[in-house]
C-alpha cells in the first residue's frame, strides 16, 4: 500500500505530498491539470525511464519519494534481503533525477541500480493505461496469476522440490563420469605411481632411523679409533685413569686414619672410580659391537635416496607419500565399480523422473480446469463492463523437449519444464466479432486494455497480491451506463488492493473512498500542479461539475449526492 507520494520539481509540479488511503483513491481535475504527471512521477520510482527534461525549469534536480507498507510481504522482503537492504513494515523509494540527466535510485536510504528498483516496483505496483508497469501484460506472470487463483501453490511447490532432487542426481551422474573420464585419462599413471610407491613401500619414521644408522655406519672408524684410545686412557695403558684413582684413593684412606677430615674424600675417591669403572664397560662394549658393513651402507644410502625421491615426487614428507599412496589406491578401486555405480543413479533418475512426471500431470491437468473457469468467469466480467463480443482463452502448450536431459516424461516423450511444471501459459483474447484470439501484449492500449486489465484483476482479485493497482485512461470512449459497471467493478476491487483510478467520469468518481483534485494555479508567474485531498462538500461539488460542466445548479447538486448515496433516496435504495 502506497501511503504518501512526494514530488518535487517534477514537470509542472513544485512541490506536493500526497496521503493516499487504502480503498478507492480517485483522482479528477481539468484536462491538463496534472493527474497523469502525479502517475508518471509515481513511474519513476517504479523503475521507469527519465530525462532530465522532467526537471522543473530552474531546479537542479526532480525528487520523487514514496512510503509503502509492505508489512507480510515476502517476496519484498526476499528481494530487499537478497540485496543486503534492510526489511521493515515501511518502505522508502526515492529517484533523484538531475537538470544533467543523471539519475540516483534508493530503497530505506540505500543507493540501488535502476534495474532493482524496477524488481521492487513489479512486486509493488500495477500502472495501467498508458504506462509499463503492468504484471498482466508481462507474460511470465499468467502461470503465477493461474496458480494463485487455482490454489495450486502446494502442487508447484512439491514439484519444484522433487526436480531439485531429480537436478542433484544428474549432477552427482555428471560428477561421477567427469570422474570417470579422469581416471581414464590418469589411470595408467595412477598405476605407475602406486607401484612405484609400493616397490618402495616407505614407512613412518623410517627416515630419521636410517639417517640415525648411516651416520653410524660412515663413521664407524672414527667411532672405533676414538673408543679404543678412550678405553686405553681409562683403563688399558700403565698410567690410566683407573689405575690413577686406586691411588688416589689408597692415599686418601691413609691420610684419613691421621685426620678424619679426609674420610669424605675417600668416598669420593671412590664414586670417581665407579663411575670411570662404569664408562669403561660402556666403551669396552661399544667398541666391541662398531660394526664395518659395506654391504649395509650402501643400502641404507639407496634406501634414503629412494625415499627422498618420493618425498620429492608426492608431497614433502613421507607421511604425505603415504596419503597419496592410498587415495590413488581407492580412486582404482572406485575405477573398478564404476559401471556399477553409474548404474544405481541412472535407476534412481529413472524413478525420480517418474515421481516428478505424475506430479507435473496432475498440475497440468488441474490449470486446465481452472483455466476453463477463468476464462468464463472473465468474458461476463467484460460483458458488464461494455465488451461484448469478447472472447478469452488461456493457452496452455506444453513442449516437446528434442534434446538435452529429460526431467518429466509423458509415454515416450520427454518436456520442457519450467519452474512450475510443464506449462507454458498465455493469455489471449479478441475484442470484436469475427477476429480470432491474439495474445493479451498485442491488445490495442488505452481504456480497452485498461477495462481487460480490471475484467483480469476482479476474476484474479482474491489470489493477485499486487498491494496497489493503478488506471489511468480508463474510461476513455465508454457510455455511462458502462461507466458506472466500471466503477463497481474498481469498488469491488478494492476491497483487495488498494486502488487509484484517474477519471473524468461522474460514474466513477462518486464511489471514491478519497477523492484528490488536481488543479492548475498561478503562483509567482509560473504554472504550477497542485493536489489536494477533497472534503464531503467538495467531494459533491466535484462530481457535479463533472456531470455539468462549470455551471453547477442546485439540481446538479443534487444529482451529484444521489450518485455518490447521500440523498435520502438513493440511501433508501442502497438499504
Amino acid at each position: 500500500m502506497l501511503r504518501t507520494l512526494y514530488v518535487k520539481n517534477y514537470a509542472l509540479i513544485e512541490e506536493i505530498e500526497v496521503e493516499f488511503k487504502s480503498g478507492l483513491n480517485i483522482i479528477t481535475g481539468e484536462t491538463g491539470a496534472g493527474k497523469s504527471i502525479l502517475i508518471d512521477a509515481l513511474g519513476l520510482i517504479l523503475g521507469e525511464r527519465a530525462s532530465s527534461e522532467v526537471v522543473r525549469k530552474g531546479a537542479e534536480k526532480a525528487i520523487v519519494e514514496g512510503v509503502f507498507y509492505v508489512g507480510g510481504n515476502k517476496k519484498i522482503k526476499k528481494l530487499l534481503e537478497d540485496n543486503d537492504i534492510e526489511f521493515s513494515d515501511e518502505l522508502i523509494l526515492r529517484r533523484e533525477v538531475s537538470a544533467k540527466g543523471q539519475s540516483r535510485c534508493f530503497a530505506n536510504d540505500t543507493p540501488i541500480s535502476l534495474s532493482l528498483m524496477k524488481e521492487i516496483g513489479n512486486l509493488l505496483v500495477d500502472l495501467h493505461g498508458q504506462h509499463e508497469h503492468q504484471s498482466l501484460l508481462r507474460v511470465e506472470t499468467h502461470i503465477e496469476l493461474l496458480d494463485d487463483f487455482g490454489g495450486l501453490m502446494g502442487m508447484v511447490e512439491e514439484f519444484r522440490k522433487e526436480i531439485h532432487k531429480l537436478e542433484n542426481l544428474y549432477r552427482q551422474l555428471d560428477d561421477l563420469k567427469q570422474k570417470e573420464n579422469l581416471l581414464k585419462e590418469k589411470r595408467e599413471l595412477y598405476e605407475f605411481q602406486l607401484k612405484e610407491i609400493e616397490t618402495i613401500n616407505p614407512e613412518i619414521g623410517e627416515v630419521e632411523q636410517l639417517e640415525s644408522e648411516l651416520k653410524l655406519l660412515e663413521n664407524a672408524e672414527k667411532l672405533y679409533e676414538a673408543t679404543s684410545q678412550l678405553y686405553s686412557l681409562l683403563y688399558g695403558s700403565e698410567k690410566s685413569v683407573h689405575d690413577l684413582l686406586v691411588v688416589v684413593r689408597n692415599q686418601l684412606e691413609d691420610l684419613a686414619t691421621i685426620d678424619k677430615r679426609f674420610q669424605s674424600y675417600v668416598e669420593e675417591a671412590r664414586s670417581a672410580q665407579a663411575i670411570i669403572d662404569e664408562i669403561t664397560s660402556f666403551v669396552q662394549s661399544y667398541n666391541s659391537r662398531i660394526e664395518f658393513n659395506p654391504e649395509r651402507l650402501e643400502f641404507i644410502r639407496e634406501r634414503l635416496h629412494a625415499l627422498n625421491r618420493l618425498k620429492k615426487k608426492y608431497g614433502g614428507t613421507i607421511e604425505s607419500v603415504i596419503e597419496y599412496r592410498d587415495k590413488i589406491r581407492r580412486e582404482l578401486e572406485l575405477a573398478e565399480n564404476f559401471e556399477e555405480e553409474i548404474s544405481k543413479i541412472e535407476q534412481k533418475i529413472e524413478e525420480q523422473i517418474k515421481i516428478c512426471s505424475e506430479i507435473a500431470e496432475r498440475l497440468s491437468t488441474k490449470r486446465r480446469e481452472v483455466a476453463e473457469t477463468v476464462s468464463d468467469a472473465i468474458v461476463d466480467v467484460l460483458k458488464e463492463l461494455g465488451i461484448e463480443n469478447a472472447k478469452f482463452e488461456v493457452k496452455i502448450e506444453n513442449r516437446l523437449k528434442k534434446d538435452g536431459r529429460c526431467y518429466v516424461k509423458l509415454g515416450n516423450d520427454c518436456y520442457e519444464v519450467n519452474n512450475r511444471g510443464i506449462d507454458f501459459v498465455e493469455f489471449y483474447i479478441s475484442t470484436n466479432i469475427g477476429e480470432d484470439p491474439k495474445p493479451l501484449i498485442k491488445v490495442a492500449s488505452g481504456g480497452e486494455v485498461s477495462r481487460i486489465m480490471l475484467a483480469l484483476k476482479s476474476v484474479l482479485a482474491k489470489s493477485e497480491r499486487l498491494p496497489l493497482l493503478v488506471f489511468d485512461e480508463i474510461d476513455t470512449g465508454i457510455s455511462g451506463r458502462i461507466a458506472q459497471k466500471v466503477g463497481y467493478s474498481l469498488k469491488n476491487l478494492s476491497k483487495y488492493h488498494q486502488i487509484i483510478v484517474i477519471t473524468h467520469l461522474p460514474q466513477i468518481a462518486s464511489l471514491a473512498d478519497t477523492h484528490f483534485l488536481a488543479e492548475k494555479v498561478i503562483q509567482d508567474g509560473r504554472t504550477i500542479t497542485k493536489i489536494k485531498e477533497l472534503g464531503i462538500e467538495e467531494r459533491v461539488k466535484e462530481v457535479a461539475k463533472l456531470m455539468s460542466g462549470e455551471e453547477i445548479t442546485q439540481a446538479t447538486i443534487e444529482s451529484a449526492k444521489e450518485l455518490m448515496g447521500l440523498s435520502p433516496r438513493r440511501s433508501s435504495e442502497k438499504k
